[in-house]
C-alpha cells in the first residue's frame, strides 16, 4: 500500500535545471569554454560538493578567476531567470491529490536547503510538505540512498510503501537504492541522458492522474530492485 510520496527539487517540482544549463553555458562561452554533454551529466543532479562547474571552469582555463564573483554572477542571473516560474505540470494536482488521499509528502533534493525552501515559499508550496532533507543534512547525497532513507524514517512509512519522483539519472539510482518505487520524468536537458532501471517512465505528471499512477505501480507488485 502506498502512504507517502517524496519528490525531487530541482527538473521535479520546478524546471530550475534548464535555466541552469543556460547561464553555465553563457559563462563557459565567456571563458572561450563550451559546456559539453559530458561536463553537464556531471552537473546534473548533484551537489557540488561532487562537481562544481565553476571550479572546473577554472581547470580549463588554467587561469585563476574570481570564483566568489563567478558565483555571485551565477546565482543573481539564475535567480532572475527563475523569477516567475512555477510548478511543473501535474505538480500541484498530484500534490493536493496526495493530501486528500492522506499520504504523506516530502522532498529529497542534492541542493542546498536555502535554494529550495527559497523556491516552495515563492511558489507558495513550503507547507504542503512533510519533511525536506537536502544537501544540508546529509554527508552522501544522490546517487546514494540516504536522503530517501532519511525521507522515508521521517514519515514514518516502510521504503516500499513510497513512491519517489525524479528527472534524472543520479536521482532514479539513489531511489531504487533506498527501495522505493521510482517514477521517472526526464525534462528537455536530461531527456537524452541514460537512466537507471525504474519503475515508470512519464514524460510529465500530467500525463497521468495520481490515482492512475499508484493503481499501475502497484498492479506490478513491489518495487524493482537495483
Amino acid at each position: 500500500m502506498i502512504k507517502a510520496l517524496v519528490f525531487d527539487f530541482d527538473g521535479t517540482i520546478m524546471d530550475t535545471e534548464s535555466q541552469d544549463h543556460l547561464v553555465l553555458g553563457e559563462i563557459y562561452r565567456e571563458h572561450g569554454q563550451e559546456l559539453t554533454d559530458d561536463i553537464w551529466k556531471r552537473c546534473i543532479g548533484v551537489s557540488i560538493k561532487l562537481f562544481d562547474p565553476l571550479k572546473h571552469l577554472q581547470t580549463l582555463t588554467a587561469q585563476e578567476l574570481d570564483y566568489d564573483e563567478l558565483r555571485k554572477r551565477y546565482r543573481e542571473r539564475i535567480l532572475k531567470l527563475l523569477e516567475h516560474e512555477q510548478p511543473l505540470p501535474g505538480v500541484v494536482d498530484y500534490l493536493k491529490r496526495a493530501k486528500e488521499l492522506g499520504l504523506k509528502l516530502g522532498v529529497a533534493t542534492s541542493s542546498p536547503r536555502d535554494w529550495v525552501t527559497l523556491h516552495l515559499t515563492h511558489t507558495g508550496l513550503i507547507d504542503t510538505f512533510d519533511c525536506i532533507f537536502t544537501a544540508s543534512e546529509v554527508e552522501r547525497v544522490k546517487p546514494e540512498p540516504d536522503l530517501y532513507l532519511r525521507a522515508v524514517e521521517a514519515l514514518g512509512v516502510e521504503p516500499h510503501e513510497a513512491i519517489a519522483f525524479e528527472d534524472t539519472p543520479t536521482g532514479t539510482l539513489a531511489a531504487k537504492r533506498a527501495g522505493l518505487y521510482c517514477v521517472s520524468i526526464p525534462g528537455e536537458v536530461t531527456k537524452h541522458l541514460e537512466f537507471t532501471p525504474h519503475d515508470l517512465s512519464l514524460e510529465s505528471l500530467a500525463q497521468m492522474t495520481l490515482d492512475e499512477l499508484i493503481a499501475k505501480l502497484t498492479e506490478q507488485g513491489g518495487p524493482s530492485v537495483e
